[in-house]
């Protein structure tokens, strides 16, 4: 037993050398980047499962035209022969000359699916049949016209937050007859920061951190609760709010005002994140943010070494979760 976990780890050790051999191989072929154009130094091709069974047949063919001495046997089988050769070529050149441009994606949250824009084009001839897909997503399949462009939407599945790590697309076609498969793995430069997958627990109690300048103390606003009194009418205030009674002894038209007291500001502490490890404290927070904002109600963000002042709106929101899906991580880009 001992001896074949012995056997198993080195077999796995030569596996995981073999890969990163590869991958470095690849990195150094076809480089990462925003936009590629798909050459002879990028694109690979070799027979399919079909094309393999056809040269099979071939070599039968030819074997029976030499034993038998059947000038049309030999006639059928360079013929056919041929077409197999042409149909290399045909399948090289439907891929080479593809232009893939990257076009971004939006933030997305862990388990949710990263969509990443795509933009296939040609400026020369048409591309038909031209399969896009990953491992582990799905496989669409696109035609490019001649001179035109193809957008599209691809979908990756996302796990972790922190910026997404994509694997290299790969773009495979077998046109025209299926003999040929040429593909190619591209590194396109897609950018999606993927944001801590949301955990719903109950609002904390607001605090201000230590040397926060945050003034605690409640102020009213208008709204709907205490009337405080009364004042001139404004055009666009509420008929519901007219002072009815002092218009008719002449007093002229008023407004009712009335107040409520304002929310605190709530400060979001990783300390008061409960959870079983680091990735559900921050869900926590990612709860508590989304919350808030759906509330509109104002609040900061407190982590080690950071602090986002007490605020609302979009671009808060998006500095808070950028803040929480980045924390801890070591820079990836």
């Amino acid at each position: 037993m001992v001896a074949e976990r012995g056997v198993a780890g080195v077999s796995e050790a030569i596996r995981e050398r073999l890969r990163q051999w590869h991958r470095g191989w690849l990195r150094r072929r076809i480089p990462p980047a925003q936009q590629i154009r798909l050459d002879h130094r990028r694109i690979f091709i070799i027979p399919s499962k079909a094309g393999a069974g056809f040269l099979l047949l071939l070599a039968i063919m030819l074997v029976g035209a030499i034993n038998y001495q059947n000038s049309l046997v030999y006639g059928l089988t360079f013929t056919l022969l041929s077409l197999f050769w042409v149909a290399l070529h045909h399948t090289y050149r439907n891929l080479a000359g593809v232009q893939l441009r990257a076009t971004g994606g939006r933030p997305v949250f862990a388990g949710e699916q990263a969509p990443l824009g795509l933009v296939l084009s040609s400026s020369r001839r048409e591309h038909q049949a031209l399969r896009l897909s990953w491992p582990q997503a799905g496989l669409h399949t696109v035609d490019v016209p001649a001179g035109g462009e193809q957008a599209l939407t691809l979908y990756y599945p996302t796990n972790h937050r922190g910026w997404l790590i994509l694997e290299r697309l790969r773009v495979e076609t077998r046109f025209p007859l299926g003999w040929f498969q040429a593909w190619s793995l591209v590194d396109l430069d897609w950018q999606v920061l993927v944001y801590p997958r949301p955990v719903s627990r109950p609002l904390p109690r607001g605090s201000a951190p230590e040397g926060s300048e945050h003034d605690q103390d409640q102020a009213l606003v208008e709204g709907v609760d205490d009337f405080q009194g009364l004042r001139a009418y404004q055009p666009g205030d509420s008929r519901r709010r007219l002072d009815w009674r002092a218009w008719s002894r002449g007093q002229g038209l008023h407004s009712k005002i009335f107040a409520e007291p304002q929310q605190q500001s709530l400060w979001l502490d990783l300390t008061s994140a409960v959870g079983r490890d680091l990735e559900e404290r921050l869900g926590v927070m990612t709860g508590w943010v989304l919350a808030l904002e759906n509330a509109r109600r104002a609040y900061g963000l407190s982590l080690p070494g950071q602090r986002i002042e007490p605020a609302l709106g979009p671009a808060h929101r998006e500095q808070c979760l950028r803040a929480l899906a980045l924390y801890g991580l070591e820079p990836q880009r």
